[in-house]
């Protein structure tokens, strides 16, 4: 077995671990039941990877979001290692292709929804693969209690039996003292290893401003504090309007959200991760799964409805451990209507029955089919349809996600794929006696290669009508006959919303609603609204304590950093403010410069102070360097 600091190094390139994240591995090659509890940006994928890495099989990797599956395997092939997805969208025969790779290829991770893991394909080609771990992410999801309950998370335990030799590791970055204990029973982890790192992140500058001049104070912000930024806004429509003022005030920005067209969306993500783009104003649809270390301010325009969702959120700044600042800007409205929404959560029964039902007859489903089908899905053309408002029926989708009956996915943009039917020998055969596609095959063989007749593979119509030197409307219109002769299989662009039918369609009279389930739900949607209002509105305790509480890491350390913190030190003697600010002014531009001119104070004191500077407006950031305003 090769040790994971090797495999760390040949894949990763780094020679040393972060903290835990070598004990946690060690854990899971011990074969011990392992529950991981890191912060937004602490590298839990790697805590499942390296030793998977490490040990001969199949890793199995469960996570509810496409976009998360997509992004890991892609991390995964960019290193050369062999990984798979199934999601919701992909045909039987692409699901089949992929499974047999996992047993009969050198597949080494695949990742799958929970929802996946209870078909009866799924099970029954499980039972031929060689699985050396299984890696539950997100796990907090298994909590009723927790912010994003999923309940097929709860049939996970089901599939162990499959897998009995195999370790166990689950993931989160955020979890209760309640929801800790939902995974390791409802996971039935036997006498298990449980790591948690702090939820501190000493870095990370967490502030609150109460005003009503939000778009001012965006502004200034981030005239004080160069680099990469997220903005965060709850409406499309006001990433937009964020967007074009930052604009108008001379700030490289662009506005993202799930009604964009997938290639616009991912023209726009790409731009911002190359540093084409310095700000992206988003919906909360943006940044899971993103991995871009650098960003030094996440700003919310608009309050979160749970510290859990702010604290993964804000997490995205500063995952290179450098300084970075999560800000919240709100005002006494925001925080009536985040109460408004936590009181409205519920819904009633009638309006559940009445969407399944709208569904069944919009798809027109036989009752007992479409059970794990992917449908296209457009919710405003649906409401129309059935008289409903387009809230309405997000909130009874919600509700019918948390019972386990359908899924509603954004628009994930979907790559064309090709995959050849038939052997070589038949393909030689038809392109004799089908001359006319003998050219589009042979470049199609020439682009991508013989990987076609085991595997779906990702193309580019464009780059074989290129080669080809015909019009793209014409190679498209050959692969689709060919597809319809049975001698590939042609998967075009797609970018659409989906709605999955998790169960096969109900009568809609026996769907499983429980009323006192439904007012549990608002319950505790009420109960974190008021976590995150007692948040913003504390001036009397460290923003960092408040974070660490709320997740039961009690501490009687104040983290130096947040708001609270640096307003009690603006009149400490032991700061050397006087002495930071002349040197910046003289041209000492990095922490690594002062410290080597200010070795009479520790850096804690020198960090803290420069800190203070930046937020009293006298030094402004700009990529890890600092200049007197």
């Amino acid at each position: 077995m090769p040790s994971p600091t090797s495999i760390l190094k040949q894949y990763w390139g780094f020679d040393t671990f972060r903290d835990l994240q070598l004990e946690i591995i060690e854990s899971v090659l011990e074969g011990k039941d392992t529950l991981a509890l890191l912060p937004t940006g602490g590298g839990k994928s790697v805590c499942f990877q390296v030793p998977a890495l490490c040990m001969d099989g199949l890793c199995i990797v469960v996570t509810p979001l496409i976009a998360l599956m997509k992004d890991q395997v892609s991390q995964l092939k960019k290193r050369g290692i062999s990984a798979k997805a199934i999601f919701s969208g992909m045909t039987s025969r692409e699901i089949d292709i992929t499974l047999d790779n996992c047993i009969y290829g050198d597949t080494k991770f695949l990742y799958v929804s929970p929802e996946r893991l209870k078909t009866k394909i799924f099970q029954e080609r499980l039972l031929k693969m060689n699985v050396c771990l299984l890696a539950i992410d997100e796990a907090h999801c298994i909590s009723q209690w927790g912010y994003d309950f999923r309940p097929a998370y709860l049939e996970i335990v089901e599939i162990k039996k499959y897998i009995a030799d195999a370790s166990l590791i689950a993931l989160t970055a955020t979890a209760t003292k309640e929801v800790k204990e939902d995974i390791v029973g409802k996971l039935e982890m036997s006498d298990a290893a449980i790591f948690q790192k702090s939820f501190a992140r000493p870095n990370l500058s967490y502030s609150v401003f109460r005003l009503e001049a939000k778009e001012q104070k965006l502004v200034e912000i981030l005239d004080k504090v160069g680099g990469t930024s997220i903005v965060y806004a709850r409406t499309r429509k006001r990433t937009q309007e964020i967007a074009s003022f930052l604009k108008s005030h001379g700030i490289s920005a662009a506005f993202y959200h799930a009604g964009l067209q997938s290639k616009e969306r991912m023209d726009r993500q790409d731009r911002w991760i190359n540093n084409q783009v310095r700000v992206i104003v988003s919906t909360n649809a943006f940044g899971m799964g993103i991995d871009k270390p650098d960003v030094r301010t996440v700003i919310h325009m608009d309050v979160p409805d749970s510290l859990e969702a702010y604290y993964q959120e804000a997490g995205r700044a500063g995952r290179d451990e450098r300084i970075a600042f999560g800000v919240v800007l709100f005002h006494k409205k925001d925080t009536r209507d985040l109460m408004d929404r936590a009181e409205q959560h519920g819904v009633t029964p009638e309006l559940i029955r009445r969407t399944y039902q709208g569904l069944a007859n919009y798809y027109k489903l036989a009752v007992g089919s479409h059970g794990m089908e992917s449908l296209p899905f457009q919710i405003a053309e649906f409401a129309k349809a059935y008289d409903l408002k387009p809230l309405e029926v997000l909130k009874a989708l919600k509700h019918l996600k948390e019972i386990g009956i359908v899924q509603l996915s954004e628009g994930i943009f979907e790559q064309a794929k090709l995959h050849i039917l038939i052997s070589n020998n038949e393909l030689y055969t038809y392109e004799v006696a089908n001359v006319k596609f003998d050219l589009l095959l042979k470049n199609i063989l020439r682009l991508y290669g013989g990987e076609l007749y085991q595997n779906y593979i990702p193309i580019k119509e464009q780059d074989i009508a290129q080669l080809m030197k015909q019009p793209l409307d014409l190679v498209k219109e050959q692969l689709v006959y060919l597809a319809s002769q049975g001698v590939l299989d042609y998967r075009p662009f797609s970018d659409q919303p989906t709605i999955t039918f998790l169960v096969p369609r109900m009568v809609t009279a026996d769907l499983p609603i429980d009323v006192t389930f439904i007012k549990s739900r608002k319950d505790n949607a009420i109960k974190k609204a008021k976590a995150m209002i007692d948040y913003l509105e504390s001036a009397t305790r460290c923003r960092t304590r408040i974070l660490q509480a709320y997740f039961d890491e009690i501490t009687d350390e104040n983290c130096g950093a947040c708001d609270f913190c640096l307003n009690q030190k603006r009149n400490r003697v032991d700061l050397p403010m006087t002495e930071v600010l002349k040197k910046i002014k003289s041209g000492q531009d990095s922490i690594a410069k002062l410290k080597m001119q200010l070795k009479n104070h520790r850096s804690e004191q020198i960090l803290q102070a420069v800190r203070v500077l930046i937020e009293d407006g006298k030094v402004k950031m700009e990529k890890d360097r600092f200049y007197p305003i």
